[in-house]
């Protein structure tokens, strides 16, 4: 089920958003960046630092390695980051753009509309797009394993995470106590993490997804008695592509009186009797 069209367009408005405030973290540069050639040349930098980090992890890193990765010359680099310790932190600083940006662009109205699953599903799968980011997976990853290194990522983060998850609890079962909402969502952050962490950390892409899949089943079936879909009384019928599943479908006119849709995934389009607006 992906009825992702609308948080989708928040993500695309985070990414933006990330894109807009890169003039921020550049002032972290040794020298800023005014054409567009330098600006991309920074950006493959970062690109490159992440892969060399993930390749060898960052204590076996050097500058040398990473300018050869991005395909620059080391004196390129040079103008830009003084060490690799400076290139990590505008690595921090970029990451840290994008999940602010995340959680600013999110709509609790919309997502605790939605059935358990779909909430779940959304949240899930947007996140794992922010994680196919290179420098974001890697940071993320080196947080749990060096975070010695990180100059300006702590702990706020989770909490930023488990103060908005408290929120959608609440507003989908007003008689959880604060503590309970809390509670619930720390758990939910914390074990969501470590799931993320395995499935960044494993080579096998297939396996990576599948790990990324669990993460809602184990959301679903813990938040369930909780925040069911039976506390929300106005939870959303979600329309399902009976080709593929997909929750993503949009409106495509009237056929003998019935409403029409297509699925944006697989492109079937269909009839669903007595179907009723979305």
């Amino acid at each position: 089920m992906r009825n992702l069209s609308r948080f989708k367009v928040c993500y695309q408005n985070m990414t933006e958003h990330s894109r807009s405030s890169r003039s921020h973290s550049a002032s972290n540069l040794r020298r800023q960046p005014k054409q567009q050639r330098g600006k991309e040349r920074v950006e493959k930098i970062l690109t490159a630092a992440a892969a060399v980090f993930d390749e060898v992890g960052y204590d076996a890193a050097t500058t040398h390695m990473i300018a050869a990765k991005a395909g620059t010359a080391i004196g390129s680099l040079y103008q830009f980051f003084p060490d690799k310790a400076a290139i990590f932190k505008a690595m921090e600083l970029r990451h840290t753009e994008r999940v602010k940006a995340f959680w600013a662009q999110a709509d609790p109205p919309t997502l605790v509309q939605l059935p358990l699953q779909q909430m779940i599903h959304v949240l899930v799968t947007a996140m794992a797009e922010l994680f196919e980011q290179p420098v974001s997976r890697v940071v993320f990853v080196q947080f749990y394993l060096a975070r010695q290194i990180f100059q300006s990522i702590d702990e706020s983060m989770n909490q930023d995470a488990i103060a908005f998850m408290a929120n959608l609890l609440k507003h989908r079962n007003p008689d959880l106590s604060e503590e309970q909402c809390n509670l619930l969502a720390e758990v939910c952050v914390h074990s969501t993490n470590a799931v993320i962490l395995a499935a960044l950390r494993s080579p096998d892409l297939a396996h990576r997804q599948r790990l990324t899949q669990q993460i809602e089943a184990l959301a679903v079936s813990y938040l369930e008695p909780y925040v069911g879909d039976r506390y929300v009384s106005n939870v959303m019928k979600v329309m399902i592509c009976p080709q593929c599943d997909s929750g993503q479908v949009s409106k495509n006119g009237y056929r003998r009186g019935k409403q029409c849709y297509r699925c944006k995934e697989c492109g079937k389009q269909f009839v669903v009797p007595g179907a009723r607006d979305q």
